[in-house]
């Protein structure tokens, strides 16, 4: 099984770190996987995305042009991969800052109010984790334990004491995508 995800946003908001996050845990989970970050010039503001592949057998292409997954953490990334997700697909949006609603209707779309739950979970920041806990949750390409053992293994130092609250944010994000699944079956 090969799972093409991809991540996109505003600098900033922890895409680039989110699609890390999944392909360390990946590796430690003994799949295959890349990582293809891009970003603009700018450090906070500018665009900024990342394609992931996790698969059980070697990747032929690390390049993904209609994903299976994305994360859109913002409207120009709804605007640019909504045409491109494979019908079936999966497309996570902040609906924080997504102020209009998915045209197509041959994949799942989950909006979560991710800045809102970040906020309340007591950091902004933690947004990010909120939006790939949601992800996991509805898409069969890790465990969540798994992507919370790497968080705990690759999180540097200086952030190790906001470690509980990412945890908290990935449970809290997978809780509302279950949720979200039970109101719609």
């Amino acid at each position: 099984m090969e799972t093409s995800i991809i991540i996109s946003g505003f600098g900033g908001q922890g895409t680039l770190f989110a699609g890390q996050l999944l392909t360390y845990a990946a590796l430690d989970y003994g799949k295959h996987c890349t990582w293809i970050p891009s970003y603009g010039p700018e450090m906070r503001g500018g665009t900024a995305h990342c394609t992931v592949i996790i698969s059980d057998e070697e990747i032929g292409s690390p390049l993904v042009r209609y994903p299976q997954a994305v994360l859109a953490m913002n409207l120009p990334s709804l605007d640019k991969y909504e045409p491109l997700i494979q019908p079936g697909g999966v497309m996570i949006i902040n609906q924080s800052l997504i102020n209009r609603e998915v045209t197509r209707t041959d994949f799942t779309a989950l909006p979560i109010p991710g800045n809102e739950i970040a906020e309340d979970l007591g950091n902004s920041r933690i947004t990010n984790m909120v939006m790939l806990g949601a992800l996991l949750e509805l898409v069969d390409a890790l465990p969540l334990d798994v992507l919370k053992t790497a968080l705990d293994g690759h999180i540097p130092d200086r952030n190790r004491k906001y470690l509980p609250l990412n945890y908290q944010a990935l449970d809290t994000g997978a809780a509302f995508a279950r949720e979200f699944i039970q109101q719609t079956a």
